[in-house]
């Protein structure tokens, strides 16, 4: 994962900036190690994400239902690398996370394919900075 050239928008900390960046590299190694339930844990208990197939997932209990099999299945052998590229304010301790996906190998060397750009909303929970709300989209090589 990348943060060299992320774009800060607002009064965002030092300690917020690195929260909010662990949990998209959490959330890159759950989904490479294709764990389901550490994939799961990156959301809030209630949280709504609409993944790259435009299937929405409302609550960390059916993201991990639905992750698991889709991880053994269609996406067994899919891996990538996740770049934030901007960060942004949008109250305090909610943080809009957009993120490039780049598809890789299981080594982590990028490979041709779709890539993904995603948008998180991330906010600190009582268990901790969770993603409350997102959207993945994927975007074929041009």
């Amino acid at each position: 994962m990348s943060e060299g050239n992320t774009l800060v928008v607002g009064a965002i900390s030092p300690e917020t900036r690195s929260a909010v960046t662990a949990v998209v590299e959490d959330l890159e190694r759950a989904f490479n190690a294709k764990d389901p339930i550490a994939l799961s844990e990156c959301f809030s208990e209630r949280t709504s994400w609409t993944n790259a197939i435009g299937k929405r997932l409302d609550g960390r209990a059916l993201i991990a239902e639905f992750s698991a099999p889709a991880m053994k299945g269609f996406l067994s052998g899919v891996y990538a690398r996740y770049e934030v590229v901007k960060l942004l304010e949008i109250a305090p301790e909610v943080i809009a996370v957009n993120v490039a996906q780049t598809p890789t190998d299981a080594a982590g060397e990028a490979t041709d394919g779709a890539r993904g750009v995603t948008l998180y909303i991330i906010a600190r929970r009582k268990d901790g900075w969770k993603i409350v709300a997102g959207q993945n989209t994927a975007v074929e090589p041009s």
